[in-house]
């Protein structure tokens, strides 16, 4: 006999299986299984838990290890949603034993978690996300391949050429300083072919990037982001930051963005002694978008260079004004993903008074009631100029 009530699936996603347990909204066992998740395996597991046809699925990390199992239940039109990592693992320390850690404790920790919190994120089916999400991933791995290539492609030059090293070295000025060369011995003529084979890599890798990144400012550009605005985000940036925020709403604010992407230092007082240390929390992958923005910032005539020789001069260390800007540069992009938020939302043919989330003047992304302007682009050339908000005090 089927069973009408709301119930809880907790998932504790894996690669090849995935351990469930439902529980009611009293917290109350009513069925548990571990299942593969290969296509048989799936459809076990939907005919278990069909006997509940209210159901909500609770699933951990389902914008990251979940996300395959996650995407797959919300495309058959079940309701998903993400239960952080952190509020799962805080269950199991308060809970009962001794802070075990197995996959169906870790399934009832979940459910229990997406029963005694509100406002979990709802998993939506989005593929034009998922693709962006792909592409961003791709670049990624093609960067460090390329890393890789330049790397050995060095070791190699500097032996068949001794005291003469390149920092940054392309393809075409590695194929100049390889013509230089002509080994007679078996070693260097071993090594001066590996030398053209790498070079040959390079020259792939340098093509497939191209390419991607022309796909990637189509992408952006068709989600309808002004991130690229920022001076310092290119491209693969603005993909990165799409796909790993999802949806801009889950952050009630700037901080809490600020914390998500470990830009926002930790208080350290004790006593008398007021002091915050640097966090290693958060998103590492857009602190280096960050990072990078920041230091094309200023290494360019910016508002960005300006406010980090300002705190230069108050005392800060390179590295202490480096991690300011960031914190600044976080709370911009930010500010463009409510913009950008704010912009989709809004009905076509609307003012500019419709239903926008935020401005660019300070207001729920910003407690400063007036801000200087911050010189952005998406091309690092100074002179192509556009504006934006963001407060520098």
């Amino acid at each position: 006999m089927s069973n009408t009530k709301t119930v809880i699936i907790g998932v504790d996603p894996h690669k090849m299986s995935a351990t469930i347990e439902v529980v009611d909204n009293n917290e109350q066992l009513l069925g548990t299984g571990r299942f593969d998740t290969d296509k048989a395996g799936y459809s076990e597991m939907q005919r278990f838990v069909k006997q509940w046809p209210d159901r909500t699925w609770a699933v951990e990390g389902a914008n990251g290890a979940g996300r395959p199992l996650a995407q797959r239940l919300v495309a058959g039109g079940e309701q998903v949603v993400d239960v952080p990592a952190k509020l799962a693992a805080r269950v199991r320390l308060f809970d009962t034993g001794h802070h075990r850690k197995t996959d169906a404790l870790d399934a009832h920790s979940i459910a229990v978690v997406a029963v005694r919190t509100s406002g979990l994120r709802f998993g939506a089916e989005d593929g034009e996300l998922e693709a962006l999400r792909m592409l961003a991933d791709r670049r990624d791995e093609l960067a460090h391949q390329r890393v890789r290539t330049v790397n050995r492609l060095r070791r190699l030059l500097s032996e068949l050429l001794p005291g003469q090293r390149k920092r940054d070295l392309s393809a075409h000025q590695a194929k100049a300083l390889l013509a230089t060369v002509r080994p007679r011995s078996i070693a260097g003529k071993t090594r001066r072919r590996m030398a053209a084979e790498e070079i040959a890599d390079l020259v792939a890798v340098d093509v497939k990037l191209k390419k991607i990144k022309a796909e990637l400012m189509a992408a952006v550009t068709t989600r309808g982001s002004g991130l690229t605005d920022v001076f310092g985000v290119g491209p693969a940036g603005a993909a990165r930051t799409l796909a790993d925020v999802g949806d801009v709403a889950r952050f009630a604010d700037r901080n809490r963005f600020a914390s998500w992407t470990g830009t926002a230092p930790l208080d350290a007082s004790s006593g008398e002694q007021n002091r915050h240390r640097l966090s290693r929390a958060g998103n590492r992958r857009m602190n280096h978008v960050l990072y990078v923005a920041a230091i094309v910032q200023i290494r360019h005539d910016t508002e960005g260079r300006i406010y980090y020789r300002r705190k230069l001069a108050a005392g800060k260390t390179p590295m202490e004004a480096l991690r300011c800007l960031k914190r600044r540069l976080s709370d911009a992009v930010y500010r463009q993903l409510v913009a950008d938020a704010g912009r989709a939302q809004q009905p076509e043919g609307a003012g500019p008074g419709g239903h926008c989330v935020a401005t660019q003047e300070s207001s729920a992304a910003d407690s400063h009631t007036r801000s200087s302007t911050l010189r952005i682009s998406h091309f690092p050339n100074p002179r192509n100029r556009r504006y934006a908000q963001i407060p520098t005090t």
